[in-house]
């Protein structure tokens, strides 16, 4: 298996991540040009405000690269994905995460259990955004939060139409010279393109039963950060 479709048979999709584990992050880091480790991310880590005694979800963690700085601050962070080859690489780097598998549709955790559960760069790999997001707000405790970073669609159209030019061509070909497997990174270029813009996100987070959704756009709208709170 070296890739999905947009079918996003989470088999098909976990068995590609399995393969692109090794190289995932260096990857990333040179197909956004420095972008996600240097301000994406930061600005998610804000969003999310971790700190000492907080218990948070870091949910399709890969790696565990996100979840190292959460830990840093402080917070008690449970890092989940369903990708056992992403768990076993971000185990011989990260050997102190708690790095746990299970599926966003059928989380392995109880009610009420976290303050704040994030997912980067995943919700739009899963296959039923409803059913995740309702799972998402299951295991968190009332007044806790949701912080999703996710791709989303520039708000200048010129802008937006070189960029998904630059994601179907430009990513792939970069891929090619830093993964060992680049036929995934076309699929992560065309479920970005077929991503759900900023509005109707919200309202797919908004009809999942969390409440004052609202997002913020970075770079002109090339990622967004979209967050909610559990009623209490």
């Amino acid at each position: 298996m070296t890739r999905a479709d947009l079918s996003k048979d989470p088999q098909a999709v976990a068995a590609m991540f399995d393969n692109v584990a090794e190289g995932y992050d260096r990857t990333n880091a040179v197909a956004t040009m420095g972008l996600e480790k240097h301000y994406w991310r930061p600005e998610t880590f804000k969003e999310i405000a971790p700190r000492k005694g907080m218990k948070i979800l870091d949910l399709a963690a890969g790696t565990g690269a996100s979840s190292v700085n959460l830990r840093e601050a402080g917070a008690e962070v449970v890092s989940c994905d369903f990708s056992v080859g992403m768990l076993r690489v971000g185990k011989r780097r990260h050997p102190e995460l708690d790095l746990v598998a299970g599926d966003a549709l059928r989380l392995p955790f109880a009610d009420e259990t976290f303050d704040v559960v994030t997912i980067s760069w995943a919700l739009r790999n899963v296959n039923d955004v409803a059913a995740a997001l309702q799972e998402m707000l299951r295991v968190t405790r009332p007044g806790g939060r949701l912080v999703v970073l996710e791709q989303s669609h520039p708000t200048w159209k010129p802008f937006r139409v070189v960029y998904l030019e630059y994601m179907m061509r430009a990513v792939p070909a970069v891929a090619k010279v830093v993964s060992t497997n680049p036929e995934a990174y076309e699929y992560l270029a065309e479920s970005t393109r077929a991503w759900l813009p900023q509005e109707p996100l919200a309202r797919a987070i908004e009809g999942a039963g969390w409440t004052r959704v609202q997002w913020r756009n970075l770079t002109g709208g090339l990622v967004a950060i979209h967050r909610a709170v559990k009623a209490g």
